[in-house]
């Protein structure tokens, strides 16, 4: 079978589970609503930067709610998207098929009150050599705090997919250092895929998906996919504040889940307990899964407060392995307590049991709309297979897309919750046009 005959095929079977019934899951109560009420500005252009495009959108002031009048790829050529300006959605959901994606380069958040929805990121090593110092993020925020990065695909990395950073030590007190680091942010239903080992990072073996950074806080996972990273599926460094609901991680190579408070970096502070609460998340091996991976492994010198409820992990065929390990030799203390350090009352919290079939379905920009290669990792999730590579090329390097155009009308959304009031978003076909519906109708009743 060709390689278009075989993709055709999982399209076909992607619109078939749009057919099928979904559970209704609340929206937990957000940090922020983005730029909503704020004036709509109009992408025009694939160019990645200049008039009418999405560079120039980000760097304008006061609230505002980004919208695309084109689809397509937006090639970065090693640079970045830094957003500065606050108060801003970005909604990649009104992009006409197939959608918006950033090719060479990420997305790094230096500001607050920001929403980004339906973008994809595919880094890549952009063609430079390994370890020669292209060492990007698919995402982070930096010192940021009020945001949310709600369904969009990460991919190919050469530092983290998806991270919570900035400075360690803001000021004198731990209340400090937490208020001038990233705090506020919830990841939900992104995708974080295959980040690059062998790369051009300068440190070598980099396939990272998220790091949260020293003293972070409030920094919520919720019903997010991480697949082929070597490790951080997230790292959580010391003294920060994790919940983490209805994950899925699949195929970690050295680690999954783990905790770090690095005595060479905390070096005359005091060291903070870390915090994770974790329900209803679960972990798969595959083949490149080393072997009696524990779920969560601590290392370091840092104690860390630990709530855990319903998490599973099993190996590439579904045989136990273990919660919990260490690596290096290490003082620190796993401190399990009795009730979750996070509130858990706003989520729709699903059985262990059904996040797997429910995140294959829903997360990642656009499931209405996927691209070639999520369908493939998505369906090798599903089927077992796959593995950490080092490069795009490994399979099928970067992809093409069409230029697309098509107006955004206003009327014909729902501003407050950036959804179609048809109920049909842009690609979706009319046989898959349930595919979100009972989601889309729980969020403007909220909104209401």
């Amino acid at each position: 079978m060709s390689k278009a005959s075989y993709f055709r095929g999982l399209t076909a079977a992607v619109a078939a589970l749009a057919l099928t019934s979904v559970p209704a899951m609340a929206q937990p109560g957000d940090p922020t609503e983005g730029g909503k009420g704020g004036k709509i500005v109009r992408v025009t252009t694939l160019a990645k930067d200049g008039p009418g495009s999405l560079a120039a959108a980000l760097a304008m002031k006061g609230p505002r709610i980004i919208v695309f009048e084109v689809g397509g790829a937006i090639d970065l050529e090693r640079s970045g998207l830094v957003i500065e300006e606050p108060f801003v959605t970005i909604a990649g959901q009104t992009a006409p098929s197939p959608g918006i994606t950033i090719l060479r380069g990420g997305i790094d958040v230096k500001a607050h009150d920001v929403k980004i929805s339906h973008l994809r990121v595919m880094l890549g090593d952009a063609g430079q050599a390994k370890r020669s110092g292209w060492e990007a993020d698919a995402f982070s925020t930096v010192a940021a705090h009020n945001v949310v990065v709600e369904n969009n695909t990460f991919m190919w990395a050469v530092d983290e997919d998806m991270s919570a950073s900035g400075p360690r030590f803001t000021g004198d007190t731990v209340e400090e250092w937490r208020e001038g680091t990233s705090h506020d942010i919830t990841f939900r239903l992104n995708f974080a895929a295959e980040g690059l080992a062998d790369s051009s990072h300068p440190k070598g073996e980099h396939s990272k998906g998220s790091l949260i950074h020293d003293n972070a806080t409030n920094i919520v996972f919720d019903r997010n996919i991480w697949a082929h990273n070597v490790e951080r599926s997230p790292l959580v460094k010391g003294g920060a504040q994790v919940l983490m609901v209805n994950n899925f991680i699949y195929d970690p190579g050295l680690r999954a889940v783990h905790y770090n408070l690095m005595d060479l970096e905390w070096m005359g502070h005091p060291h903070v307990a870390g915090e994770i609460t974790a329900v209803g998340n679960v972990m798969r091996g595959g083949n490149s899964t080393s072997e009696d991976l524990p779920f969560l492994m601590l290392g370091g010198v840092g104690d860390l407060k630990y709530y855990g409820r319903d998490n599973v992990a099993v190996d590439r065929h579904g045989e136990k392995l273990p919660m919990f390990g260490t690596y290096g030799q290490t003082a620190a203390k796993l401190i399990e307590v009795d009730q979750p350090m996070a509130d858990l009352s706003r989520f729709d919290v699903l059985p262990a049991g059904e996040v797997e079939t429910t995140l294959l379905r829903h997360a990642g920009a656009r499931p209405w709309d996927r691209t070639d290669e999520e369908i493939r990792v998505l369906f090798y999730i599903a089927e077992g297979r796959g593995e950490i590579i080092d490069s795009q090329d490994e399979v099928g390097g970067y992809p093409t897309f069409p230029e697309t155009h098509a107006p955004f009308v206003p009327a014909q959304w729902d501003l407050a919750t950036m959804t179609p009031k048809s109920g049909r978003y842009p690609g979706q076909s009319a046989e898959a046009q349930e595919f979100l519906s009972t989601r889309d109708r729980a969020m403007r009743e909220q909104a209401q």
